[in-house]
């Protein structure tokens, strides 16, 4: 049996899959592992608190020997984004194209991590080898540059993963994708095919990047103020658009936001911005041209909480204020759940003063991942035996299958994966056959996956409901040495509700003296019958379920005399 498992190549997804964000696939043949990206998401409106989530790896730790590297296919949050956390328990090698490994130093110099992790960048057309894996680097285009899909020559066939793409035939720089090379790979004969299917729900073909340039001169021309742009910080193809614009109409550009700041920093040194050295300027000097003279450009697009434009939108930014005049313009599409966070920072904007274009109203945006079209002719030019596609939710895998089936593909070569299933390909054969440890970790703060679905719960129950502190003091025999203390926080304004407060703390009293009676000195279940007691009059009072919290304090009387003489 071990024999003919090692003849097996195997695919495990740990994120990705009935979700955006948190890329991340295995591939493994006998003691062979390789992993293909490693990102983040961002949490979803119930996990309270959260920062971002982050993959299971617990069997990559298990499997630690037998990891070889993990491949990245380009440098965006989704993809990047979880490798400092997973580097300190997996700290394997890590390949990527020259920008990408850029701006992983970034995120690893913020861990202080840069000197503990062998990083080693490839090229579009190198190709490397790790252990049994042939493994070749094909240029492709997204909304970032340097992205690269990767093609994996195993011992039972060929494996292509495309990362996020879209056929992009006149991108801002560099060469286009490289389709000749992606049908020399179909001719050869593809046995798998892992293709992102973020935008499958769209017909069609998915704009240039160039057409977003067009756009921006056109808005530059008739602008009478300052403007102000908010895009993705990665997206450094826009960012020069942006830059491009400026120049043609004589403006100078300032920065807001840290990873602004940072992406621009990498993006200079390397070669991919391109501008005269005197373009771009300090935030602090924009006070000395005129309104006509200044583009600012920043981060805040999705509409997050604390980035810089909701902070210029609420009047809190330090340094950026509304002025009448101002042109705000939102050149990113809100990612699902993003859009009242959005809406919110475009009104907050309006009431200040500004005017702003944002999606619905101008081609200010196009997506860097490939609609139906590009999809099918992707397809076409793979021609694989068999097809799973990734990196999307659960009714988006659905129609990329479908989508696979209108060309001819038996729908018995799909595979529509969950995160954590394994699925196990011959040369000839290919099934769902088991599953491995799989999962979100929650970061919240310093703290990686410390806080669970109980925590959450408690913070759910908080934030609706409030909470609700009893405090008893006891002498060792059970008696009451004081008054039951009730605190609310959250939950009714105590001055307010005396009433309400006043039936708590008589029900707390005679719970606490019932269950001291029955059940002697068990703190334990004397707590859990005043929660209980309380909990149903509660909600028969109130109709919600605060959080109640008894704290019993055992005082010996003498003890407490002596101490006092």
């Amino acid at each position: 049996m071990a024999t003919k498992k090692k003849n097996k190549l195997r695919i495990i997804p740990l994120g990705g899959l009935e979700e955006i964000g948190k890329n991340m696939t295995v591939l493994e043949y006998g003691d062979n592992i390789i992993v293909i990206d490693c990102g983040l998401k961002f949490p979803e409106d119930e996990m309270l608190g959260i920062d971002l989530v982050i993959p299971d790896v617990t069997y990559l730790e298990k499997n630690i020997e037998k990891v070889h590297a993990i491949l990245v296919t380009h440098g965006h949050e989704d993809h990047i984004g979880a490798l400092p956390y997973v580097l300190k328990k997996v700290n394997v090698p890590v390949y990527g194209t020259e920008l990408t490994l850029g701006l992983i130093e970034n995120k690893l110099a913020e861990h202080d991590m840069q000197k503990s992790v062998e990083m080693i960048t490839v090229k579009a057309g190198q190709k490397i080898q790790l252990g049994p894996f042939k493994i070749e680097f094909v240029r492709t285009t997204h909304s970032i540059a340097d992205a690269v899909s990767i093609a994996i020559d195993t011992p039972v066939g060929l494996v292509f993963h495309t990362g996020d793409f879209k056929i992009d035939h006149t991108p801002i720089e560099g060469d286009p994708i490289d389709l000749p090379r992606m049908a020399e790979l179909g001719k050869k004969g593809v046995l798998l095919l892992l293709a992102d299917s973020t935008n499958v729900e769209r017909p069609g073909y998915t704009m240039s990047e160039r057409t977003v340039g067009e756009t921006f001169d056109t808005i530059f021309s008739g602008a009478k103020g300052r403007i102000i742009v908010a895009t993705f910080a990665s997206n450094i193809h826009r960012i020069q658009q942006i830059i491009n614009s400026a120049l043609k109409y004589n403006r100078k550009v300032a920065l807001v936001g840290r990873s602004m700041l940072n992406v621009m920093r990498t993006a200079a040194r390397l070669g991919y911005l391109s501008y005269p050295e005197d373009t771009i300027i300090d935030i602090d000097r924009i006070g000395r041209y005129k309104p006509e003279e200044i583009v600012i450009i920043t981060t805040g697009s999705q509409g997050e909480p604390m980035s810089a434009l909701a902070r210029i939108a609420s009047s809190s930014h330090k340094k950026v204020e509304i002025m009448e005049g101002d042109l705000v313009i939102i050149s990113a599409s809100p990612i699902p759940g993003n859009e009242k966070l959005v809406y919110k920072v475009i009104d907050d904007l309006f009431k200040q003063g500004a005017y702003v274009i944002y999606d619905s109203l101008d081609d200010i945006h196009v997506s860097g991942h490939a609609k139906q079209e590009e999809l099918k002719l992707l397809q076409r030019l793979i021609k694989p035996k068999y097809f799973m596609p990734v990196h999307g939710e659960y009714r988006m895998l659905k129609k990329h299958a479908a989508l696979a089936m209108s060309l001819g593909m038996d729908k018995n070569n799909i595979f529509i994966m969950q995160n954590g299933k394994v699925l196990e390909l011959t040369s000839k054969s290919a099934a769902i056959n088991g599953n491995v440890p799989s999962g979100s970790i929650m970061v919240d703060g310093l703290g990686v996956g410390d806080v669970g679905d109980i925590v959450l719960r408690d913070r759910k129950i908080l934030s609706e409901d409030g909470l609700i502190i009893i405090v008893s003091t006891i002498d060792p025999k059970g008696n009451l040495m004081a008054n039951v203390e009730v605190m609310s926080r959250g939950f009714v304004y105590v001055k307010e509700s005396e009433e309400l407060i006043e039936e708590v703390r008589t029900l707390a009293r005679d719970a606490l003296v019932k269950c001291v009676s029955k059940k002697g000195g068990n703190w334990t279940a004397i707590k859990t019958a005043i929660k209980d007691e309380l909990s149903s009059f509660l909600y028969r009072k109130t109709a919600r379920r605060p959080m109640i919290i008894p704290i019993i304090i055992e005082v010996d009387p003498v003890a407490v005399q002596s101490q006092t003489h």
